[in-house]
């Protein structure tokens, strides 16, 4: 062997996969429980301003007092939530973008597009109904651990599926509640529309633990996966049971 052989580098080894940050993580939920909480607070504004109008028959009315009082409250909260929703939403897109790089590396053909489309998918008007579904679902098969030999074993998706699907119920629901609330002229029709608000909120709330719910679960099989190998460990049934 001679000494030119011998000094000729060697390709390297290949590195552990990277491993999901979990400070990330803790602010994407942290942005979604203040997102929480001011929706907790336009359910009770919500409330208070439908229960304060009297009808019966069409007929409507309300002490102009108390009408500016809960018009006054109702007004803060929604700014409440106006105020600190993009914050909180683009908390959660860059710890979505971060996932997609990190779960890439576990399976590089699970992805039918790049890592910018984590991003992307969000801004595109009507796809981004549709868009960031594909890129969770993708990034969920992606962490997902493959069955052991001779094991029986169905990867399951419905925690992305009740995300996705209370998100965009929740997204059409304001919207529709919005317009209504909007083209109300008579008190009546004032208190049909907040009705519609506060069945957006209870939606928006439910959509906003489902996805904590799949953030932490993406989050936790990507590090196992990362950490532990690409088959089902005792770690990760356990942690997926």
């Amino acid at each position: 062997m001679s000494a030119s052989s011998d000094l000729r580098p060697r390709p390297p080894l290949p590195g552990a996969p990277p491993v999901a940050s979990l400070g990330l993580l803790r602010a994407a939920v942290a942005g979604l429980a203040v997102v929480t909480l001011s929706d907790l607070f336009s359910l009770f504004a919500e409330i208070r301003y439908w229960a304060a109008i009297d009808g019966d028959d069409g007929f409507a009315t309300v002490p102009q007092d108390k009408l500016e009082a809960v018009t006054s409250l109702y007004d803060t909260a929604a700014r409440y939530q106006a105020i600190v929703y993009l914050p909180c939403a683009i908390l959660f897109v860059v710890w979505f973008f971060q996932m997609r790089r990190k779960t890439g590396p576990l399976a590089p053909d699970q992805f039918r597009k790049g890592p910018g489309w984590a991003i992307g998918a969000w801004v595109i008007p009507l796809a981004n109904f549709w868009m960031p579904y594909r890129v969770a679902f993708d990034m969920w098969g992606a962490a997902t651990p493959l069955p052991a030999d001779g094991e029986r074993y169905r990867a399951r998706v419905w925690p992305v599926n009740l995300w996705w699907g209370l998100f965009v119920l929740s997204t059409l629901s304001s919207w529709y509640a919005g317009r209504e609330y909007q083209d109300a002229g008579m008190l009546t029709e004032i208190k049909d529309g907040l009705v519609l608000y506060t069945a957006a909120d209870v939606t928006h709330i439910a959509a906003a633990a489902a996805a904590v719910y799949f953030a932490v679960q993406l989050t936790t099989m990507q590090r196992l996966k990362a950490a532990e190998g690409p088959f089902r460990t005792a770690a990760l049934k356990n942690e997926l049971v």
